[in-house]
């Protein structure tokens, strides 16, 4: 099964079923391990087969050891965000922007026709992120390059259930963005429950499961739930809910429709 959306999905033909709700193991995707220093998982992007939905190219974590980490390097045409999971990264680019990300901080560094920066873990302890690429939208590529970084402290949040939910992009989200999506991340304590929150019509949701472990049921089914797991769902999805056995984090990317 091949789609396109704009041009800007593409999906492993035969991967998905032609179902509101879709879940898959971490396992269905790829782990590179290309240097010593480097851990990542693709759920989208990569060798994954999500290769890229609605114009986000990656989704991915990665996992880099102390002392390592990407020196200078370019990107073009892109707006990367960044989602501290664990430990500390240095960032600096060729605009000035520059900082240290620690965890539960967004970062988000638009490229525009050219930028240069580096990601370094100097520090004693690894850090791990989730990085996003999105494609950026055609009419905001004459923009200049710029960088923005917002600390846990500043998100928005609400509650959802037993979750507390952060916006990190769109709707109420502090973060500027050139893209057309919304992405949150919500906290699950241990023992508790919340529920999948449905995309808009036009929308459809990829959600990539960060920390942590529990279970999702759904339609009289109940599947574990693990770190690096995805859950796919339409407009036409019923109640979801996910429990915690220990304390669950999840990113929910809300895109164009893909699916």
């Amino acid at each position: 099964m091949m789609r396109f959306a704009l041009q800007e999905t593409e999906i492993k033909p035969g991967f998905l079923t032609d179902a509101p709700f879709q879940h898959f193991p971490a396992d269905a995707f790829p782990t590179m391990h290309p240097v010593h220093w480097l851990h990542s998982h693709f759920a989208v992007g990569g060798w994954s087969p999500l290769q890229r939905l609605s114009g986000m190219l990656t989704a991915h974590m990665t996992q880099i050891a102390p002392q390592n980490g990407f020196t200078w390097h370019p990107h073009r045409g892109l707006e990367i965000y960044t989602w501290m999971l664990e430990g500390q990264v240095y960032h600096e680019d060729s605009t000035g922007g520059k900082g240290i990300l620690e965890t539960g901080d967004i970062q988000r560094m638009f490229s525009g026709d050219y930028i240069e920066h580096q990601e370094l873990n100097p520090f004693d302890a690894p850090a791990r992120v989730i990085q996003i690429w999105f494609i950026a939208d055609r009419q905001h590529r004459g923009l200049p390059p710029h960088y923005q970084q917002l600390k846990r402290g500043e998100l928005p949040t609400r509650t959802v259930g037993d979750a507390t939910v952060y916006s990190l992009i769109g709707d109420d989200a502090l973060m500027d963005s050139h893209v057309d999506a919304r992405l949150t991340a919500a906290l699950v304590p241990a023992n508790g429950s919340t529920t999948v929150e449905k995309p808009r019509a036009w929308e459809d949701l990829f959600l990539y499961v960060t920390d942590g472990a529990g279970t999702v049921s759904y339609d009289g089914q109940t599947t574990p739930l693990k770190q690096y797991d995805v859950i796919l769902a339409t407009p036409d999805l019923n109640v979801a809910t996910i429990r915690a056995e220990s304390e669950i984090a999840l990113l929910s990317f809300y895109l164009p429709k893909f699916l």
